[in-house]
């Protein structure tokens, strides 16, 4: 099956090693707004740099589109009416009105579209998945040094939304309630982050995000009536802590190590030749975007 990378920068570099690693995948050409940077990327990934986009498009089966946020509309638009499968980085459109009009030109054109919300992938989350069977209360920590990669959309946006997109999946509830805050330090918009989410079915969710941290943290801690699971993404760990006869009973859980981004490429062009429904659905990332709007609102009011 024929791909084509669409935004060759830190993360569209990353897709093309990956892209290579990938049996039966084949980059048939890069594009990027700055050629210079295009030609590079397809020098070093052996492929062919594109002056013209649609160009591109027209001669692949395969959309990876990993351009800036407020390109995604437009680029996934042109390549969905040209009758191709795209894989779109989150947040998978600047709003949720671009969102739901992909979503009514990929059922009009029939093709398959995921949304690049890599964590579903992460070892340590897949891993740890079979035990997360009935979550009553998710605290989730992602921090980060600030990089000027993510800056064009706000923290929410840039790192929350993973686990926005995790905690949406695990509790299978519609959120009911927002409770925000928030500061802008660096950039033009917020840096850190903390949301409080309840769900319909009495869930609990407490996120903390933030770009400004000294050291990474990745991490979510899953609270149910049995027991208690920490699963670091960073890490790539898992534990499992249950309280019997008044005692704590600590395990690990063995993690299977993959790259995820190897993985969801693989999981979405296997989706498309079996015809299956995307493990990231255009839905799920609309989900997502919508709960982080409301959130960045909640903040700004």
């Amino acid at each position: 099956m024929k791909i084509a990378l669409i935004g060759c920068g830190y993360l569209g570099k990353i897709h093309a090693k990956c892209i290579k690693e990938i049996t039966n995948l084949e980059l048939v050409g890069v594009y990027d707004m700055a050629q210079d940077v295009a030609q590079e990327t397809a020098e070093r990934f052996s492929t062919v740099a594109y002056a013209d986009m649609q160009t591109l498009i027209a001669r692949c089966d395969v959309a990876d589109i990993v351009t800036t946020t407020v390109t995604h509309f437009e680029v996934a638009k042109k390549s969905i009416t040209s009758g191709k499968h795209c894989f779109i980085e989150k947040p998978v459109t600047a709003t949720v009105e671009e969102a739901e009009q992909l979503i009514e030109l990929a059922q009009k054109h029939n093709v398959a579209v995921q949304v690049g919300h890599v964590e579903r992938y992460n070892p340590a989350f897949l891993a740890a998945l079979p035990y997360l069977t009935h979550p009553l209360s998710i605290e989730t920590f992602r921090l980060g040094k600030f990089n000027l990669r993510g800056a064009d959309v706000s923290v929410v946006h840039d790192l929350m939304i993973h686990d926005i997109d995790l905690v949406l999946s695990l509790m299978k509830s519609d959120v009911i309630d927002i409770q925000a805050a928030g500061h802008q330090y660096i950039s033009s918009s917020l840096d850190i982050a903390n949301a409080r989410l309840l769900f319909a079915n009495g869930g609990i969710a407490s996120l903390s995000a933030s770009r400004i941290a000294e050291h990474p943290v990745r991490k979510m801690c899953i609270f149910q009536p049995e027991n208690y699971i920490t699963v670091n993404f960073q890490e790539k760990k898992v534990e499992k802590m249950e309280f019997k006869n008044h005692q704590t009973d600590i395990s690990e859980i063995s993690v299977v190590e993959h790259n995820a981004i190897v993985e969801e490429l693989t999981d979405f062009i296997q989706t498309i030749q079996h015809q299956k429904t995307p493990k990231v659905t255009m839905n799920d990332g609309v989900n997502a975007l919508r709960i982080a709007d409301k959130v960045v609102k909640k903040i700004l009011q």
